[in-house]
């Protein structure tokens, strides 16, 4: 009965103050929406981040020697990999590799007809196409026949197809290339299509992605650096990465450490880390402007006590007690702090959700941030709120009636 009562006392008191009371919560209002806007951004990105990670297979590493421990950082013949020891690898450890391939890039002008275009080329192998999550729209991915019997087979995207012959099913068409001085016809045999992420090669009107047998690089033919790999998904990085490098550091008679890898989960980690770090580090600069709400709220509610002290003293000479008075003047401050927490609330989701919308990114929202913003809220209220309860409640009765 007594929490109603002092509910509906501090519902009443800023009804009849309202300008001064949206003042007092103003403070609330914009710490709180400021720290859930950041948070909430911050979430979105990591959203975000999050699933472009996943389009190029979150299970994703290469391997390579590590440069500090090289020889005059040059690297030798005996430090690369055959093509032999990849496929030993892969024979090794069946269960824990899906896909291990070397790993090969190049670069290519080409011409069809009256149209040009530069390609990115990527060397791959069969079921690279399953592992990185790509969707073939037309014909297939590059498959191990096509590595074996080192046919020029290529696969584009969409872009591509239409800008060269256009239309988007160009499977059977033909693409010259030349690779490392070596020009040959490349038979288009797949078209895929990747939505675009922070990952995607930036392209313009001539400038493509593509993927080929890695045997069709020269510089892969009898050996690589890097090894390009997808672990099973039962596995984590760091047990697939030191596997795999300590079974190359015995096979090619390396001291330990000699081999290291990369792989997209420590990224992703990382990424995340950085993220978290910023978004905490804005939120609780974000944050101090609760501090400055707080103390607005107690120096209002001190101004209130003094504004009611005849109402106290009225209460008092009927009977409340001294915790009854210090109990509504507690509940006042919290309820102006907490509405001033639903407020920014909204506010900050607001303004994060447009904000996304604007750039183009999924709105994304921690619902215990909410939570926890909203109920820090009142906790602040409480905290300031404490000092002018207790000076309301050690009133003497008598001068609280004699008071003008």
């Amino acid at each position: 009965m007594l929490v109603l009562e002092s509910i509906k006392l501090a519902f009443s008191a800023i009804r009849i103050n309202k300008m001064r009371s949206f003042l007092t919560m103003l403070g609330i209002i914009i710490g709180i929406s400021s720290v859930i806007a950041i948070t909430s951004i911050g979430s979105s990105i990591q959203s975000v981040v999050d699933k472009q990670f996943a389009s190029i297979g979150s299970t994703y590493m290469y391997v390579y020697p590590d440069w500090y421990m090289l020889d005059d950082g040059v690297v030798s013949q005996s430090d690369l990999f055959s093509e032999d020891e990849i496929r030993g690898l892969k024979e090794a450890y069946p269960e824990m590799i899906d896909y291990a391939v070397p790993y090969g890039y190049s670069s290519s002008d080409s011409r069809v007809g009256r149209t040009q275009a530069s390609f990115s080329l990527m060397g791959v192998g069969d079921g690279y196409d399953v592992v990185s999550n790509m969707h073939i729209t037309y014909g297939r991915m590059i498959n191990e026949n096509d590595v074996k019997s080192q046919k020029p087979r290529i696969v584009i995207d969409e872009t591509a197809a239409q800008r060269l012959f256009g239309k988007t099913n160009a499977v059977g068409e033909s693409l010259p290339l030349t690779i490392d001085g070596v020009a040959n016809d490349y038979t288009v045999v797949g078209i895929y299509y990747v939505e675009p992420s922070i990952f995607t090669p930036v392209s313009t009107d001539n400038q493509f992605s593509a993927y080929i047998p890695y045997s069709l690089i020269p510089s892969m033919v009898h050996s690589c650096s890097n090894i390009e790999i997808y672990y099973a998904s039962g596995y984590d990085a760091k047990t697939a990465g030191d596997t795999i490098c300590r079974y190359l550091e015995r096979v090619k008679d390396k001291e330990e450490g000699f081999y290291t890898y990369d792989s997209v989960e420590q990224q992703q980690g990382m990424m995340n880390e950085i993220l978290g770090t910023i978004s905490l580090a804005i939120g609780a600069i974000a944050a101090i402007s609760l501090l400055v709400g707080g103390i607005g709220i107690m120096n209002i509610m001190l101004v209130s006590v003094t504004e009611r002290t005849r109402e106290i003293g009225t209460r008092k000479a009927l009977g409340a007690r001294t915790g009854d008075i210090l109990f509504q003047f507690l509940i006042e401050s919290m309820i102006i702090s907490a509405i001033g927490g639903i407020i920014g609330t909204l506010l900050g989701l607001g303004t994060a959700a447009v904000g996304m919308k604007l750039v183009g990114v999924d709105f994304a929202v921690n619902p215990l941030v909410i939570l926890l913003a909203v109920g820090f809220s009142a906790v602040v209220g409480m905290f300031f709120g404490i000092y002018p309860a207790r000076k309301a409640a050690g009133l003497d009765p008598i001068e609280a009636l004699r008071y003008e």
